[in-house]
């Protein structure tokens, strides 16, 4: 072997694709290379032509361009470009130029061609194109996890049983033995249904409200708590002791989100609707058999336990089913919406705690849920942000001490089971963050109508809530009136775009990734502040825009596209890039875990696979032409 050719070899070694190839493999490509100089300015392949040979960067830099002539990629030593042309039609579809002078390798097509056919490792990073790369990745994730993969249709093994709505308890006992199942749906004909129009069912964004002709649904439970041990004659109207807010689930949803339904909801049975009519009901045992990391488990003890310091007890087996959640590659949206029922449930049980103890409120109130959690995208890294609304009934001098230790019960209890105060101040032991409805209509008014630096900052924080406790449809009545407003106050659509592009991804001018100093880490990537945050804080521009009353990113990604408010397949690239950094970024707090240290959301690049660089790198690039196409967009403050 000539002393140029070992060179070549040594070169490739050090850099992917190649760093996977056995040495047989690396030696047959080393020699099959050709070596070219290019001066700076050099035109090296032209749009169209001919495409013979892949391009790998040995020294020099690199500027590839799109058709129209804006700029591609910048690529410097261990670079590679032309992949795309050789495996669609052999032509040129990215013009190159030589930046600097540049020390070009030349792979020649055939060897090129049977390299990607036949080592799927190299397929796997060359790939084409930064889209199709990362949504391959997001993709092979969803497939791994059968919550992800399994649709709740498919669930479903039989047809709901059902009884008129003016059944008795006794008969509605009595068909439930006789079929064999745990649950009963109550239907009336859609022409006898209440004159207003309503149907009773609990508010969800994401799914469709209970249809009129189910008004209610039995469960064994209802009959033993609510019949029997309450000592209620059998004659009496299934009605009365039914759940007639009957939450409901469409058919194509899937069966994580079936698991976060049941869970937000507290309820162990969802009947399943295709067109407007049940076509089965799902119990909480269906699921069970997808989900093998317990976390449905720890919600139920959650909801059992008889104190704060029980409560305290169970922080362990909340990490420990992060743990096995992120060990068995569950997904990123499967571990974001258990954890988000996971502190959702504390929060619940909390309020019932404090309530026990201080006696009943003495108005009604809604407790909120705020941020991350009310998107169900929560990590095992986040704070504690809530808040609560009050009847309008509510005097201060009257109520606000029990409301005041209500709330400084719950905060104290979420700080001892692991959800730090804000540092902000953004809980409901804070008095502003404590007001009657009309109060909270007023403060959204206002930072929508003159937006203010602190009226955005408190909009990006405030308009993802959620209802937890109490008169939840308070929270939803919110949402909708923000989902209404909004997009008719172009000014404040352009202040949101102006905060949304504060925060950019960490790319360099080579697409490096640029590193910053944050807490123990020295040089690091804070996943949350350059990536999940500008994404959620994009979508969320888009979906006031487009009035989605929406809360999960993924489900207002969908409401904008359905808006047809973004390019063709700029959705589909938001999607994968959120996915994977989330899921970069719960890997690498599960390695912290594992390795005794506090979880944080800094990532030190060397801890990554070439595999994960290369997609992170993709997910950052469609986040940063994401925002500069939001800039033109809404920038201007005109309506779009």
């Amino acid at each position: 072997m000539s002393d140029e050719i070992q060179d070549i070899q040594a070169f490739l070694s050090q850099h992917a694709p190649f760093r996977e190839l056995d040495r047989d493999t690396l030696a047959r490509v080393a020699g099959a290379i050709d070596v070219r100089y290019c001066r700076a300015g050099t035109r090296i392949v032209e749009y169209g032509q001919e495409a013979q040979s892949w391009h790998i960067v040995r020294s020099g830099a690199v500027e590839v361009f799109r058709r129209d002539g804006s700029l591609y990629n910048r690529l410097t030593e261990g670079g590679y470009f032309g992949e795309f042309g050789l495996l669609h039609r052999k032509r040129v579809r990215y013009p190159a130029v030589a930046l600097e002078d540049t020390l070009l390798y030349l792979l020649p097509e055939p060897v090129f061609s049977e390299l990607f056919e036949q080592n799927e490792a190299f397929a796997d990073q060359v790939d084409i194109e930064d889209r199709s790369r990362l949504h391959k990745a997001v993709s092979r994730q969803r497939a791994d996890s059968d919550l992800l993969a399994t649709t709740v249709g498919e669930l479903v093994q039989r047809e709901p049983v059902t009884l008129p709505a003016d059944a008795t308890a006794q008969q509605a006992a009595v068909r439930m033995t006789e079929a064999g199942v745990s649950s009963l749906l109550l239907v009336r004909d859609a022409q006898s249904s209440p004159a207003d129009g309503t149907s009773g069912g609990a508010a969800d964004d994401n799914v469709q409200r209970p249809p009129q002709q189910i008004a209610g649904i039995v469960t064994d439970r209802d009959l033993r708590t609510r019949l029997l041990a309450a000592g209620l004659p059998h004659d009496t109207p299934a009605l009365a002791i039914a759940t007639q807010e009957v939450v409901t689930i469409k058919d194509h949803r899937l069966a994580f989100e079936a698991m976060g339904l049941m869970l937000r909801h507290r309820v162990h049975h969802l009947p399943v609707m295709r067109q407007q009519a049940p076509i089965g009901v799902l119990s909480l045992s269906d699921i069970v058999q997808y989900e093998s990391h317990n976390g449905l488990f720890v919600v139920g003890r959650i909801g059992h336990a008889q104190s704060v310091d029980e409560l305290e007890s169970l922080v362990p087996e909340v990490r420990a089913c992060f743990l096995r959640m992120v060990q068995e590659d569950s997904g990123a949206r499967v571990i974001e919406h258990l954890l988000s029922a996971i502190g959702r449930a504390f929060k619940q049980r909390l309020l019932e705690l404090g309530e026990q103890s201080l006696g009943q409120p003495p108005v009604p109130y809604c407790f909120l849920a705020l941020g991350s959690m009310a998107r169900q995208e929560q990590g095992m890294v986040t704070d504690q942000d809530n808040a609560m609304v009050l009847d309008d009934r509510f005097v201060p001098e009257r109520d606000d001490a029990y409301f005041s230790a209500l709330a400084s019960f719950v905060s104290d209890g979420l700080a001892r089971c692991g959800y730090p105060y804000c540092s902000g101040g953004v809980m409901a032991t804070t008095a502003r963050w404590r007001q009657p409805l009309r109060t909270w209509r007023a403060y959204f008014d206002e930072w929508m109508q003159r937006p203010t630096p602190e009226g955005l900052l408190n909009s990006n924080i405030f308009f993802d809530l959620e209802g937890v406790h109490g008169r939840t449809e308070w929270a939803d009545a919110l949402r909708r009136h923000v989902a209404q407003q909004a997009r008719h106050h172009p000014r404040f659509l352009a202040s949101m775009t102006r905060n949304a592009l504060l925060r950019t991804p960490p790319l360099g001018f080579f697409k490096d990734f640029v590193l910053e100093a944050d807490g123990r880490h020295s040089a690091a990537i804070n996943l949350k502040r350059r990536g999940t945050a500008p994404l959620t804080d994009l979508i969320r521009v888009y979906a006031l825009a487009v009035g989605s009353q929406s809360l999960n990113s993924f489900d207002r990604l969908n409401d904008v596209v359905r808006a047809q408010a973004l390019p063709p397949g700029r959705g589909p690239d938001l999607h994968d890039a959120l996915e994977f950094i989330a899921a970069v970024r719960l890997r690498n707090q599960a390695d912290d875990l594992k390795a005794g240290r506090e979880p944080d959301n800094s990532l030190e690049p060397e801890r990554l696979s070439d595999f994960e660089r290369k997609r992170l790198r993709d997910a950052f690039t469609v986040l940063s032409h994401a925002q500069d196409y939001l800039k033109f967009r809404y920038g201007s403050g005109r309506a779009a």
